[in-house]
């Protein structure tokens, strides 16, 4: 059983195999709508995981990766890039919607290495790179790199 679709695979009669929102997204690619290539990963995988006393169940590693190869091919950017750095977004989703219960996580991808790549495709001075992302990364996400590191790329000002 696939743990893994990509957004044009599913369709909104599947929201309990994809969550509400990757139902939906599923459903909007599917209409023609602007929606960013994407992929979900199953509850079905959330299940199996839980079943598993929480052990990745076999070949989703594998389903996510070429997931994540099948994306960067369609953007035509590459995960951690330094130069074009492809950002994704990690997002919960039940069948039901459950405000507050899953963090999302955004810019995933962004690292010492890509972030002077984003900066110079924004024409910013790179050499300002603690300028750049204090003013360009979600308040939510400097207040995750302050809590787990000293990052040179959050400016003081915010600590």
């Amino acid at each position: 059983m696939p743990y893994v679709f990509a957004f044009e695979e599913g369709s909104k009669e599947q929201k309990y195999l994809l969550g509400g929102k990757g139902a939906n997204l599923a459903e909007m690619t599917n209409l023609g709508l602007p929606v960013p290539p994407g992929f979900t990963i199953t509850t079905d995988a959330c299940k199996a995981y839980m079943a598993a006393d929480d052990t990745i169940p076999a070949g989703l590693m594998d389903e996510v990766a070429d997931a994540l190869v099948a994306l960067e091919d369609k953007m035509g950017k590459r995960l951690g890039d330094a130069a074009d750095p492809l950002l994704v977004s990690v997002r919960s989703g039940a069948p039901f919607s459950m405000p507050g219960m899953m963090d999302t996580v955004l810019n995933l991808g962004l690292n010492d290495t890509s972030v002077g790549g984003l900066a110079r495709q924004t024409d910013r001075d790179t050499s300002g790179r603690t300028n750049w992302a204090g003013t360009h990364l979600p308040r939510p996400l400097i207040s995750l790199l302050v809590a787990v590191s000293p990052n040179p790329y959050v400016p003081q000002n915010v600590r």
